[in-house]
């Protein structure tokens, strides 16, 4: 629901995901009376979510935990792994101390136990974004840099494999870019052979395991 005289490009763009379609509803009511908040998307399972965050970007996520396919613990570190300055807000009936020591360790900002208030709602999703809101240029600025290093790196590794190297520097390398959880497929690959002309066998099956799973996710890459 818009507010008059807010502009929507500056409200908070917020993503719903809870397996219950009737919390979807409530959770959405209770941020129609934020003026300063907009929901970009709802979700009903983590992998959902995900999708629906690589698409839409949103400010803060509001999570359950307890979800089909995946939970929202796992689904909130996929998200952030892919956008460090989104927010999230866990919304669950667990509130157990090891779930919040979990939801803490991977940078969950605030922790609602249902049922809660419009305003307690609304109040963390003012906090959270009070944090996205300053953090966001730190982030960005560290992207950057990122950024940066993996273009000098996929450089070395153009010509590294150009000329067929195998040494420790070239493993080194193409290790540092397989880091990254979004590597392409292409270095993976590369670096799988140089596991095998080096016979690094232990290496090699956990790296198996990984290009897998990414091309049964990515089949025609």
């Amino acid at each position: 629901m818009s507010q008059p005289g807010v502009d929507s490009s500056n409200k908070l763009r917020v993503l719903i995901v809870d397996d219950f379609q009737e919390t979807r509803r409530s959770v959405r009511l209770m941020l129609s009376m934020n003026p300063g908040v907009v929901v970009i998307a709802t979700a009903s399972n983590g992998r959902q979510a995900i999708d629906l965050a690589k698409t839409h970007h949103p400010d803060i996520v509001v999570m359950d935990i307890n979800m089909p396919e995946m939970d929202g613990l796992a689904a909130f570190k996929a998200i952030s792994e892919i956008y460090p300055d989104t927010g999230c807000i866990i919304i669950s009936a667990q509130t157990d101390l090891q779930t919040l020591n979990a939801a803490i360790t991977l940078g969950v900002q605030e922790y609602l136990g249902k049922p809660f208030s419009i305003e307690e709602l609304n109040d963390a999703i003012n906090r959270v974004g009070k944090l996205v809101i300053k953090n966001r240029p730190k982030l960005e600025h560290a992207s950057h840099l990122r950024k940066q290093s993996e273009n000098s790196l996929e450089q070395l590794a153009n010509e590294y494999a150009k000329a067929k190297r195998t040494d420790d520097q070239a493993l080194s390398i193409f290790e540092q870019l397989a880091e990254n959880q979004n590597c392409e497929l292409r270095w993976l690959r590369t670096l799988a052979m140089l596991y095998i002309i080096r016979q690094e066998w232990g290496k090699l099956k956990a790296l198996a395991a990984r290009l897998e799973k990414q091309a049964k996710d990515h089949p025609f890459k």
